[in-house]
């Protein structure tokens, strides 16, 4: 891992993505999302403070564990000035974030315990298809062995 020197205060985008792991397309992307900032030299190349390695690393841990970017950039906006995230902000946002983890957990054992249950091919007609149509939602409001968009007048293609 290549060692950027502590009087180097700005990084290129080679220097931040070999440090923090993201590929460079990653980086841009992050900042096309809001969630990281650069600066522009006169020859109109990115220029990164020191602090965007623990913002990328703050947004690549959160997507690990499943949060989408737009939640992570909410999270990075409450920030005061839009500083770095330290530990208490990682543990005051990653306790947020986990009644959502909790429940996606929740809704993916609920489909991992009734996967054999399903026969996979999204016709609807079995009275409760867990993963097509969990607990018989569709069947409340139409019958047939497929879904139309609502709206759309029967016999139509």
């Amino acid at each position: 891992m290549p060692q950027i020197p502590h009087t180097l205060h700005e990084l290129t985008v080679g220097q931040l993505s070999a440090r923090s792991g993201a590929a460079v397309s990653a980086l841009h992307f992050y900042e096309a999302k809001g969630l990281i900032t650069s600066s522009r030299t006169s020859g109109n190349q990115r220029r990164y403070t020191r602090d965007a390695l623990r913002r990328v690393a703050f947004v690549r841990a959160a997507q690990r564990v499943g949060i989408p970017l737009a939640t992570i950039r909410d999270a990075l906006a409450e920030l005061p000035e839009e500083r770095t995230p330290n530990r208490d902000d990682w543990a005051r946002l990653s306790a947020a974030w986990r009644s959502e983890l909790d429940e996606r957990i929740r809704q993916l054992a609920r489909l991992r315990d009734h996967l054999t249950d399903c026969i996979g091919c999204g016709c609807l007609s079995l009275e409760t298809c867990v993963l097509s149509n969990p607990d018989d939602i569709s069947g409340e409001r139409i019958s047939g062995s497929r879904l139309m968009p609502e709206g759309r007048a029967a016999g139509k293609a």
